[in-house]
């Protein structure tokens, strides 16, 4: 299917011509209005649910599909790879260096064309979508869950939280979220640091305003697990939603090795990712 659609697009190409909307895939982009993102379907599923990937500052779709362990997670789970594009080098997220001032407003619409897109288009079970995301993307995917919490079955982000302020409330609390960071990080540090006239937000000022939206207090009745180099603390909630703190000694990296951990963690606490 993926040199079909190689041969294709060079086809087109040599035409001197744009490719039909519908050949779009792992290695050519879908485009979504004025923005794009790229998708690898599992073989032989129905309907499958999907891992939706939020890239780093100055990241891209395509970068995200040469990530061949992170597309074979997501199908051995019996999901698509979903890999997003911010409008430009950043997601346009409140406290963002790039553009001061914005509401998220652009960044939102995007996951409300691209979610019933992903259903129409690729037969995608948009009940079943699990976000995750890397550094800027991280931030992307805290944002998602605060505004888009009812979207997702669950949030892993990696290596990346809110920007300063973080918020005091949010639309869709609570949620099911694991969120994972390595204590030597000096990109996204656990403290934040100053970028420009901006500051990275808090971690744990995150998960404790999570936990309170919940019903919950930090780390109270909290369980700890291990995955190889992850030590996790995985809090119920009186709400029936889990959030998860898992840290590592590393820098600011990102493992597939952690999805698995947060998938195992997600069910156990009942939530169903496959």
């Amino acid at each position: 299917m993926r040199r079909m659609a190689c041969l294709l697009a060079v086809a087109w190409a040599i035409m001197g011509a744009s490719p039909p909307a519908w050949a779009c895939g792992t290695d050519t982009d879908c485009l979504l209005g004025e923005r794009t993102y790229r998708i690898a379907l599992p073989d032989g599923v129905e309907n499958p649910g999907a891992l939706v990937y939020a890239h780093g500052y100055r990241g891209s779709a395509k970068g995200a599909m040469r990530n061949k362990a992170l597309i074979e997670f997501a199908h051995r789970n019996g999901m698509a790879l979903v890999a997003m594009k911010s409008f430009q080098d950043d997601w346009r997220i409140p406290g963002v260096p790039a553009e001061p001032g914005t509401d998220g407003a652009p960044e939102l619409a995007y996951i409300d064309a691209l979610l019933p897109e992903l259903a129409s288009r690729h037969g995608i079970d948009t009940g079943n979508l699990v976000a995750t995301g890397f550094s800027a993307g991280g931030m992307f995917t805290w944002f998602l869950a605060c505004n888009r919490g009812d979207s997702f079955r669950a949030f892993v982000p990696v290596a990346g939280t809110f920007w300063q302020p973080v918020p005091q409330t949010c639309p869709t609390y609570p949620v099911d979220l694991v969120h994972i960071h390595g204590t030597s990080d000096r990109i996204v540090p656990l403290s934040g640091r100053p970028i420009g006239p901006t500051h990275q937000g808090d971690v744990g000022t995150a998960y404790e305003r999570l936990m309170a939206v919940a019903g919950g207090e930090a780390h109270t009745g909290a369980a700890a697990q291990t995955f190889d180099d992850l030590s996790c603390q995985v809090s119920p909630t009186p709400s029936g939603r889990t959030v998860t703190m898992c840290l590592h000694p590393g820098g600011h990296s990102f493992k597939v090795q952690y999805l698995d951990a947060a998938f195992s963690i997600l069910r156990a606490a009942g939530v169903h990712a496959p």
